[in-house]
Order: C-alpha cells, then structure tokens, then sequence
C-alpha cells in the first residue's frame, strides 16, 4: 500500500510573492490544561522535544508537533 502525502510548498528567492509564514508551535509544559478537537479537556502529564503527552480522564495520547488539533487553556 502505497501513502500519499503532500509535498511542502517551496518558496523561490525570485518570486514577487511573499513566503507564507511558518507556524508558531505552541510550547507546553508539564500540568498544563489543554483542549483537543476529538478528546475533549485533558492535562499534560509528558513533555518531549517533538509531541507532549496528555491525559484526558485515564486515556493517555500521545500528540506530535505541530499540534494543530490541541489549544492550551
């Protein structure tokens, strides 16, 4: 089974067009309150270089960077 994924857009030195800001990656720490689009309400209880690790109610989830689906509260 091949995956398909989609290529990073390049931006050229040349081109009269602005390059699109990079994301800021939101930095978590241990014991913050956090919300994720499908868990719902949890609590980072792991901090890695690339993901945090949250638990929501006994469910521990493990979220890489960039953490699009999870917002601090």
């Amino acid at each position: 089974m091949v995956v398909m994924t989609t290529p990073v857009r390049r931006h050229l030195a040349s081109s009269p067009f602005a390059a699109e800001p990079q994301p800021i990656i939101e930095q978590y720490e241990m014991g913050d309150q956090v919300c994720h689009d499908a868990h719902g309400i949890g609590r980072v209880v792991g901090v890695e270089a690339s993901a945090v690790t949250v638990d929501f109610r006994g469910q521990h989830l493990r979220v890489t960077s960039p953490y699009r689906k999870l917002a601090k509260l």
